[in-house]
């Protein structure tokens, strides 16, 4: 049987980096794991263990504190947090004052962290024809292009990062490119098209929570909705709309009925997953156990009792918080905001922190006490972090209608009525950018990249400054091993 989590991972990428001057550590072979010289190709049965390997760098580079903070914390929803001098740099990013962070160790790590997902990734599809070239079925001939179009899937979404964090960046196509330069934006997007274009027509047309033997990996719609927002990004309204229509059609998807619990353990790959990174402590309270890297403890309450603490960064606004009282919205508020001095809906005292520390956390990053496996403490231990979700499918949907002249109720009243909110009639684009303000506050930098596309950013955004404040620097590191990548 297949397995994308896995207690431990018997195989080891060829990894080839030239971004990192850390080469003593690229020696080094992780424990329990069998170097890739020594895997037998000819034993295509174990052809997944490639991808299983590129799941596990993904989830742990996808889930990299620090560059959500990076990704976050530029929108007006979102605050630094902490205490105020607890990863200053943070701050910075928020106020644009990107001459403050080139050197900042968070922006180096991003970037490395993201370029080692592709360069997994390319190892793993060398890996991967190595097997092809034994393979002898039409079903493992299948088998591969599937497999091929996992892997792909993910190095597709690195580079959607890296995009909409530098805008130019290189394409690393081979591990034994050197001398890199920069591709442009829109090379970029190209590639990533391209990718998911086969990704699309090579991954089942199945939810990833229907995946026989591989619970959650991506599918032909995972890569369906990564398409439609890289159109969106692009406005591509036609391209949108084709993609999300045959998602929608599909009827395989349908919004969680619990907006509180769809970000906890009972959300976990419900049919409103198209993308999630998986975690599990296996059922027991000790031992072995997938965690993500500190994302959940990095947007937990300062001054908590454990297991419900964390380092309290990434915290909802005053002005989201008052926009969310403005339209009475209650369901959303309470899945979102942990609002220090009270008892959440699960039962679980989230303490005041001292004072200029935060009043209020994350609580789409929270999982409740009551729900963890008996003898676990990690700040969300066990559950997953959500990334593409269908009502992003839906609201995307109704955004490119509109664009279009079209109506687009339907979607959008789908997920107010999820809210508890009345429908609406004739919406507009504005009232489309605030059902997405609502919906999707502190998930992945959507406001901030809703606000630049939507030529908004720079009258919303204190600092921001159109054709300066989109992306931030490549890092200072990254330019000193490789002065092709200067600004």
């Amino acid at each position: 049987m297949k397995h994308i989590l896995k207690k431990q991972l018997l195989w080891m990428l060829p990894l080839v980096l030239t971004f990192s001057s850390c080469s003593d550590y690229l020696d080094k072979l992780p424990e329990n794991k069998v170097e890739a010289g020594l895997v037998d190709y000819t034993k295509t049965s174990d052809m997944y263990m490639p991808v299983s390997g590129t799941y596990a760098v993904a989830r742990t580079k996808f889930s990299a504190w620090m560059a959500f903070g990076l990704i976050a914390v530029r929108g007006d929803d979102v605050d630094k947090g902490s205490s105020p001098t607890d990863q200053i740099e943070f701050q910075y990013c928020k106020e644009f004052k990107y001459d403050r962070i080139s050197g900042y160790w968070a922006l180096n790590a991003a970037w490395e962290g993201l370029y080692n997902v592709i360069s997994t990734s390319n190892a793993a599809l060398e890996s991967l024809d190595k097997y092809a070239e034994n393979i002898s079925s039409d079903a493992d001939r299948k088998k591969y292009e599937e497999y091929s179009a996992e892997i792909r899937f993910i190095r597709a979404f690195a580079y959607f990062r890296i995009v909409n964090f530098w805008g130019e960046a290189p394409l690393l196509l081979s591990n034994q490119e050197l001398n890199l330069v920069k591709s442009t934006r829109e090379e970029i997007y190209n590639y990533i098209y391209s990718e998911l274009e086969y990704c699309v027509a090579n991954l089942p047309a199945v939810r990833p929570n229907e995946q026989a033997g591989k619970l959650g990996a991506v599918t032909r719609y995972s890569a369906q909705a990564l398409l439609a927002k890289a159109y969106l990004y692009n406005e591509n309204w036609d391209g949108v709309l084709t993609a999300t229509n045959d998602i929608i059609s599909s009827n395989k998807f349908s919004l969680y009925d619990d907006f509180y619990q769809l970000f906890k353990i009972p959300g976990k790959l419900s049919n409103e997953s198209l993308f999630e990174l998986q975690y599990t402590d296996f059922g027991t309270g000790s031992g072995d156990i997938v965690t993500s890297d500190a994302w959940f403890a990095f947007q937990g309450p300062r001054g908590g009792s454990s297991p419900i603490e964390g380092w309290g960064f990434m915290t909802p606004t005053d002005g989201v918080r008052a926009f969310f009282a403005t339209r009475g919205e209650t369901v959303r508020a309470d899945a979102s905001f942990l609002v220090a001095g009270t008892t959440t809906l699960s039962g679980d005292v989230i303490k005041p922190g001292l004072a200029g520390e935060p009043t209020c956390y994350n609580g789409k990053a929270y999982t409740p006490s009551n729900q963890m496996t008996a003898g676990r403490t990690n700040y969300g231990a066990n559950n997953n972090i959500r990334v593409l979700r269908y009502a992003d499918v839906l609201l995307m949907n109704a955004e490119a209608k509109i664009r279009k002249g079209q109506n687009g109720d339907a979607e959008i009243n789908l997920v107010r009525e999820r809210a508890n909110l009345a429908p609406i009639t004739g919406a507009t684009l504005d009232q489309l950018l605030d059902e997405r303000r609502a919906e999707f506050a502190m998930e992945w930098g959507e406001r901030f990249f809703d606000l630049v596309r939507a030529d908004k950013a720079a009258g919303t955004l204190p600092g921001f400054v159109k054709g300066e404040s989109e992306y931030y620097p490549i890092p200072q590191n990254q330019i000193d091993l490789n002065p092709n990548l200067k600004q």
